[in-house]
This record gives C-alpha cells, structure tokens and sequence, in this order.
C-alpha cells in the first residue's frame, strides 16, 4: 500500500524513493512482521487457551516426553498469518497480481487447517477432518491458483521444467504441468504439516527455506540477474520477496513462542497455509525442482511416512522406523526434542546452502 501511495513521489522524495526498492521494502515487512507477531503473540496465547481448554490431543503412541504437552494451545499459525498479511499489505505492490495469489493461496489453505484444527480441538481426536474432504479442497484453491499464474503470466507462462546444476537440460511437460504444478503445491503443504511435529521444527525450517525462495524470487525477477545465471527470468516475480521477507519476520516472531517448551503450536491452520505458500512461490518462480532441494526435510519426512506406511502394509505390521514422521524416530531412540530440532534446522541450512548454489553452479 505503502508502494502504491509513494510511488508517485519518488522523483521528489528521498523517503518515497527508497520505497521503490524491492529490498528496503523487505527489510521493513520482515521488521514490522516480527513486531506484530512477538507483540500479539502472548494476548493470542491467552484467547486461545482460554476458547481450547485442553488444547490439542497428543497421540497416544507418540514419545512419552510429549504427555507434557496437553493442554497446549493450537492454530498459532493464526498469528503468522495476520502479521505477514498485514506486512505484505503494507509493503507491497498491490497491483503485481503474483502478491494476491500468494495471499490467496496461504488464506485459503490457512483455513482448511483451521476448520482441521477446531475439529480436532471439539472431537478430542488429533486426526481432525477426513483426508478426502481435505484433499478435495486443496485440490480446487490449487486448481484456481494454476489458472490464476498461468493468466497473469501471459506470453511470460512457460511449461518447462529446468534442473538444479544443468545448464542446457529442460524437460517440457506441456499440458502435464499443470497437474504437476498442483501436485508442487499440495504436497509441499502436506510435507511441511508432517514436519509440524516437534517444538519449533516447522517454524524455524520452513523461515529457511522460505528466505531461500526469497533470495531465488528476488533473482528470477531482475533480468540482469536472471541473464547472468542464465535462469528463466519472470517479470514482476521480485515482488514475491517482500511476501518472504513478512513470513519470515512472523515466523521468527512465532518461534519465541514456539521454542521449546512451546506455550502455543502452530496447528495445521500455520504448517498447511506456509507449505502451500512455499509450493505456490516455486511454482511461479519457476523452481519446483530446487524447492525438493531446499526443501529436504520435508521431502526426508514425508518419504519417511510413505515407507513406513507401504513397508507396514506390505509386511503386515512390522516396521522400518520406530515411529514416523522420522523426527519421532529420532525421538525414541534417545535424542532430546532439542538436539532433533537443531540438528534438522542445521540440515535445512545445508539443504538451503545446496539450493541456492544450483543457481550458480551449472
């Protein structure tokens, strides 16, 4: 909003003329972002607590440290929400059509989680709403948010797929992008509610790999930069990193709480909403391959539920981890919820670190 007041003001101020770039906009929606969240966080802990009463059901089978955690509160991912709305709001370019599908997309996905979490929360179950009806919803905000880019981009809109490290190596998926792009979408907010299993693991890798993509956004959106590495350059994509820059700032904010011992969670309103972000700015930046890189953990995770799953099937019972998502693996055999957290958070750097040099190294 800011942006749009200011700009016609630049000329003939120095304040409005910083406005224009893309990078102290950043700075201030990451700063404003971690204000509001950390401000707002405790009275939202209050309000919460007191609407939840018992807070979240911990699953029977889990880790027997996590018994401690009833009575916490959930749908924390409420106040990374607002804070980053608010910061991209602010900050923004209101009329770069990439900004309202990410809003979108994180709104639209945020509430599914919602309505999962108040079902888990008023039917003391923790598996909440059907995985069908929850599908079936994400598959249609996907659906829309597809044909949404593919509008937007115009003449820009390109079906290929590029690969981390190749210069000349492109595969054209043509009409089979499309359910790809979906796929990028769901499966990155799914991996990233599968990775909301432990005191401040979600928050802290996915701040990582969404300053990743706010680097990549911000790259993929100048032509000079996007020329030099010889990336697909995609006009207007650079707004994208003042969107990153705000879940950064709320999702730092979110951590203060959220570390452990955590005195609220996230629930699947924060982990669905950021996931989906995450995947939807891929999508448009034109990564979708780099976001598997960058995002290893998460990929970790969820391969690590699907072998579990099919190998249990499979042998009638038995069991390739202790217990799955993999984190909890880890759990039983004796690491502290700490030493998990920090040495994933230090694997998503490494993760990150390997993303971004694919766009050098080619």
């Amino acid at each position: 909003m800011f942006y749009n007041l200011l700009l016609p003001l630049s000329t003939k101020s120095h304040i409005a003329n910083l406005m224009t770039y893309i990078t102290f906009r950043s700075g201030l929606a990451l700063l404003l972002s971690l204000i509001l969240s950390i401000t707002f966080g405790p009275k939202m802990i209050r309000y919460l607590k007191s609407l939840q009463g018992a807070g979240q059901p911990i699953r029977d089978d889990g880790p027997a440290s996590h018994f401690d955690k009833a009575g916490t509160p959930t749908m924390g991912g409420l106040m990374i929400i607002f804070s980053s709305l608010v910061a991209t709001l602010l900050f923004a370019d209101l009329a770069n059509p990439y900004i309202w599908i990410v809003l979108l997309v994180m709104l639209c996905f945020g509430l599914v989680g919602f309505v999962d979490d108040y079902t888990k929360i008023t039917r003391k179950n923790h598996r909440g709403i059907s995985a069908k009806s929850r599908v079936l919803v994400q598959f249609i905000v996907s659906f829309i948010a597809f044909l949404a880019i593919s509008y937007f981009a115009q003449h820009n809109f390109t079906t290929r797929l590029t690969f981390p490290f190749f210069k000349n190596l492109f595969l054209d998926l043509s009409y089979f992008y499309f359910p790809f792009a979906m796929c990028v979408i769901i499966g990155s907010a799914n991996a990233v509610n599968l990775t909301d299993g432990l005191d401040g693991l979600a928050v802290g890798t996915i701040a990582i790999a969404v300053s990743s993509f706010g680097i990549i956004s911000y790259l993929v959106g100048n032509i000079i930069y996007a020329n030099y590495l010889q990336i697909i350059y995609v006009p207007h994509v650079g707004e994208l990193t003042i969107f990153c820059a705000a879940i950064i700032g709320s999702s730092l904010g979110f951590l203060w709480y959220n570390a452990k011992p955590a005195e609220i969670f996230m629930g699947d309103t924060g982990s669905l909403s950021l996931g989906a972000a995450l995947g939807t700015i891929s999508v448009i930046s034109k990564h979708e391959i780099v976001l598997s890189i960058i995002g290893g953990v998460f990929v970790l995770e969820t391969v690590s539920v699907i072998m579990q799953v099919g190998y249990f099937k499979f042998t009638g019972g038995k069991r390739i981890f202790l217990m799955a998502p993999i984190h909890h693996h880890f759990e039983k055999k004796g690491w502290s919820e700490s030493k998990v957290v920090i040495r994933f958070w230090i694997l998503a750097i490494i993760f990150a670190l390997i993303g971004l040099s694919s766009l050098k190294l080619r």
